[in-house]
C-alpha cells in the first residue's frame, strides 16, 4: 500500500554528508511515501564510505564523488553503467548566528579572514577539508592557520562554532546550510573556488533489484535535483556514466 514500507523492501543507502539535509528533510520521506520502499540511510563523508566498502560493507545504493563513483565501478563494486550524476556544491565559511561576517569576497580578503580568526574548524576526512588544506599550503598560510584550527574527523565542521571550539568553519556550503544556528558567509572567491560533484549508483549485486533501482532513478530525477537547490547543492555538470 502506498506510503507503507513491506516486507523486504527495504534498501540500505552509503551517502555522503553533502546531501545529507536534503535526503533526510524531504527525499527519502517522499520516496517511501510514494513507492512503499524504506530506505535505511547511513551518512559518512566519502573517505570514511569508501574505507568501509573496501573493508566489505557494501550498500544496495551508493552516493559519493562522481570519481570515487568511477573507481568504484572499475573495480566492479558498484554498477557504473547505472550511475546519475545528483548534484554538486563549492567550499565555503560560515560563521556562529548573528556575528560579525567576514570579508572573502577576493583571495587576499579569505586569507585575511583566515589568518585573523581564533581557529578555524575543517574536516581533514571529506572532499572539501581535502582541497581546504592542499589551498593553504597554496597560499603559503598552512602552518599559520592549522597551529589554531580545530579538526573535525568526521560530520559537521559547523558544529565547532555553536560550542565555541572555532570562529570560523569551512566545509562544503550544503553542509554548512545543515547546522542550525549558523551563518554561511557565502562560497570561497573564485580563485579559490571548489566545485565536488555528487552521484549516485547501485552495487552490482543490487544493479538488478527493483527497489535499489528505484531509488537511484528518484534520487537521480530532474524532481529531486529541483529539491536539492534549496539545501544549498547546485545541478550537476556531467550527464555521463
Amino acid at each position: 500500500m502506498r506510503g507503507q514500507v513491506s516486507a523486504g523492501r527495504q534498501v540500505s543507502l552509503f551517502s555522503t554528508l553533502a546531501v545529507q539535509a536534503a535526503l533526510e528533510q524531504r527525499l527519502l520521506r517522499d520516496f517511501t511515501e510514494e513507492t512503499g520502499i524504506g530506505v535505511q540511510p547511513d551518512f559518512d563523508p566519502t573517505s570514511v564510505l569508501l574505507e568501509r566498502i573496501h573493508s566489505g560493507e557494501v550498500p544496495d545504493v551508493l552516493i559519493a564523488v562522481t570519481d570515487d563513483i568511477r573507481q568504484l565501478s572499475a573495480q566492479g563494486t558498484v554498477d557504473g553503467r547505472a550511475r546519475l550524476p545528483v548534484a554538486r556544491t563549492g567550499i565555503g565559511l560560515a560563521v556562529r548566528a548573528r556575528t560579525p561576517r567576514p570579508l572573502i569576497a577576493t583571495v587576499d580578503d579569505l586569507v585575511r579572514t583566515l589568518l585573523g580568526a581564533r581557529s578555524v574548524a575543517y574536516s581533514r576526512t571529506g572532499a572539501s577539508g581535502i582541497y581546504f588544506a592542499q589551498l593553504l599550503g597554496r597560499l603559503g598560510i598552512a602552518e599559520a592557520v592549522n597551529a589554531r584550527a580545530t579538526i573535525v574527523q568526521k560530520g559537521f565542521a559547523a558544529a565547532t562554532l555553536l560550542d565555541g571550539r572555532a570562529d570560523l568553519a569551512v566545509q562544503q556550503v550544503s553542509e554548512l546550510m545543515t547546522v542550525p544556528g549558523v551563518d554561511v558567509v557565502g562560497p570561497f572567491p573564485a580563485d579559490a573556488a571548489h566545485d565536488t560533484e555528487f552521484s549516485i549508483a547501485p552495487s552490482t549485486a543490487a544493479a538488478e533489484w527493483s527497489p535499489a533501482s528505484e531509488l537511484v532513478c528518484f534520487l537521480g530525477s530532474e524532481r529531486a535535483r529541483t529539491a536539492y537547490g534549496a539545501f544549498g547543492l547546485k545541478a550537476p555538470l556531467s550527464t555521463e556514466s
